[in-house]
């Protein structure tokens, strides 16, 4: 299906190119909508949102939004009926839903490649059935499929149970130390569908993102290094500090799965480094991504502006690393501990700065906002946001 608009009556360019002083619509309207939301703005184009939240961190810079659950086909129709192209910023979006906003106009990423990814078993099942790299798993069905895979993968270690759908940030998992822990572990999570996976040694976790328009050009970011602490990242850093060839190997891996599921937008591809320096995929995300939030600091074009490249066919800007930058996660937890947080002092760190979500509840484990600083070195630059989150911490 082909898609032409041209609402001011200017000459209609190519059918897949969106310029500047179009319409953008976004399934989804979080920080990762607000943020994609403030970039096409700087473009100059409209952007219109849908959320179940009429609270939504977007909603304080887009032109409307739709209040309205992300299975709701309806009010995604609605929303595609008065955009040029849209795009998502989160997976939890019903698939009906997206085929419904297709008919009315291009869907970047489509409803086929957010099927495999959404599912973690179908997404597991699909990157083994391509040759790509991932660690030993099984799908479950019931606590004792659960033990007997268990006894299988990690008959003597620990494993993870993970929801095949939901949950994110450590949500929707648990952790085995045995296949005793089975049935325990397969009641809390109450899930149809599992996948669980063996805990594997490793030396370090990196993401890559991959930018692609429809004309198939393809802009691949150096690797992001990223530490996670209680299952959540915590800080992130551009270009991750490890060997060129083993940068270059995850580059290549991510071009090579962003091109083989065929994805018109963003792809982020997090990976495990094993202590052998293999490569193995973790998960993927068809949208921005925590861990590239430090490229607005450390490259040409940021994970945001590219999104807004790639959706509406311009050419993909440059992915250069200007300055080494990174980024530290503020939780809902520094709002419960200290209602005023004291940035002005954070702020005081040379080369720190805030982006708040202006997310008005804070909880446990929500992110809120984060710090970002550059550095000489990537060391540097998350030297600095770290001491920065620790004078917040401190509440001085």
């Amino acid at each position: 299906m082909t898609f032409e608009r041209s609402p001011r009556g200017d000459k209609p360019g190519p059918a897949s190119v969106i310029l500047p002083g179009k319409t953008i619509g976004i399934l989804g309207g979080g920080q990762l909508g607000r943020m994609t939301a403030m970039a096409a703005r700087s473009f100059g184009y409209r952007v219109q949102v849908l959320d179940p939240d009429a609270a939504c961190p977007a909603r304080f810079i887009v032109d409307s939004c739709i209040t309205a659950p992300l299975t709701d086909a309806s009010a995604a129709a609605e929303l595609a009926k008065n955009c040029d192209v849209v795009t998502i910023e989160i997976e939890k979006i019903g698939l009906a839903a997206m085929r419904a906003a297709a008919e009315h106009a291009p869907v970047h990423p489509d409803a086929r490649v957010l099927e495999i990814v959404q599912h973690r078993a179908r997404q597991k099942e699909w990157l083994v059935a391509r040759g790509f790299p991932v660690g030993p798993f099984r799908v479950v069905r019931s606590a004792e499929e659960l033990r007997k895979a268990a006894e299988e993968i990690a008959p003597s270690g620990e494993s993870y149970l993970k929801a095949a759908e939901g949950g994110y940030d450590g949500r929707g998992q648990e952790v085995l130390k045995s296949p005793a822990d089975a049935e325990q572990a397969w009641n809390y999570l109450g899930a149809e569908v599992c996948v669980l996976e063996q805990a594997i040694e490793l030396e370090q976790e990196i993401s890559v993102m991959v930018a692609r328009r429809p004309g198939r050009e393809v802009a691949v970011y150096p690797p992001a290094l990223n530490h996670h602490k209680d299952r959540i990242l915590d800080w992130s850093v551009l270009p991750a500090p490890i060997p060129d060839k083993l940068t270059e190997q995850a580059r290549d891996l991510g071009k090579r799965i962003a091109e083989s599921i065929n994805v018109i937008g963003l792809l982020a591809i997090e990976m495990f480094v094993q202590k052998d320096g293999h490569l193995m995929v973790n998960e993927l995300a068809p949208r921005p991504h925590n861990s590239y939030h430090a490229s607005e600091r450390a490259c040409v074009t940021s994970q945001f502006e590219q999104c807004v490249r790639a959706v509406c066919d311009l050419p993909l800007g440059s992915v250069d690393v200007l300055r080494p930058a990174a980024i530290v996660n503020l939780l809902g937890d520094l709002w419960l501990k200290y209602p005023q947080p004291r940035f002005d002092l954070a702020l005081a760190t040379p080369e720190v700065r805030i982006h708040l979500y202006e997310k008005e509840v804070p909880k446990p484990g929500r992110k809120m906002g984060h710090l970002s600083a550059t550095g000489a070195t990537p060391q540097e630059a998350v030297g600095r946001v770290i001491a920065a989150k620790a004078i917040l911490d401190a509440d001085m």
